[in-house]
């Protein structure tokens, strides 16, 4: 009966299955993997700091992120990546500067379209060229739009677009001055 165990233990088919599992190579390979799941986990942690770095402004919210992915590893990024702001801050950046440069372009910034110097949208002729931009009210001599039937500052109604009675001798003076200095640089 004393060689009944030994012959138990050495009937069991499942016996070498078991010393695999208690074997040095299992543990190592277990201990291997573990060590591979802590580094996948820290650098999970670590791509939500760099992401959110790149994506949010607020460091509040970048530590949130960050303690997201480290107390819940793996579940924790895939949150931060389903809440994530959807574009990089610099592309954010980029796309203003483009709006802001788009207006410029369209008229937020004006411009004389005769020299194409910079004007205010108050002036009457441009400084540069001296040319008409708009006529003034009759009665407040506020700027006003061609196209406009009332004054918008003292509501007077515009009739009739006025004479251009100020331009030509400006633009007559300015001709004749243009003239003698390229006469000079000639003579």
């Amino acid at each position: 009966m004393g060689n009944l165990p030994f012959l138990a233990s050495s009937l069991n088919p499942f016996k070498p299955i078991l010393n695999f599992f208690h074997s040095g190579g299992f543990r190592a390979g277990v201990e291997l993997v573990g060590f591979f799941v802590v580094v996948l986990w820290l650098a999970t942690a670590f791509y939500a700091f760099k992401d959110a770095r790149r994506r949010i402004a607020d460091p509040v919210l970048i530590a949130v992120a960050v303690a997201t992915a480290v107390v819940f590893p793996f579940v924790g990024v895939l949150v931060y990546v389903i809440l994530r702001p959807p574009e990089y801050l610099d592309d954010v950046r980029e796309r203003e500067l483009e709006i802001r440069a788009m207006e410029r372009r369209l008229g937020v910034e004006q411009r004389c379209p005769y020299c194409r110097s910079e004007i205010d949208a108050s002036f009457l002729a441009c400084p540069v060229c001296t040319n008409r931009l708009k006529n003034p009210c009759r009665r407040c001599k506020a700027p006003l739009e061609p196209d406009w039937n009332l004054c918008p500052y003292c509501e007077t109604l515009i009739d009739e677009p006025q004479p251009d009675h100020q331009t030509e001798p400006v633009r007559a003076t300015r001709r004749r001055s243009l003239a003698k200095h390229e006469q000079e640089q000639t003579g």
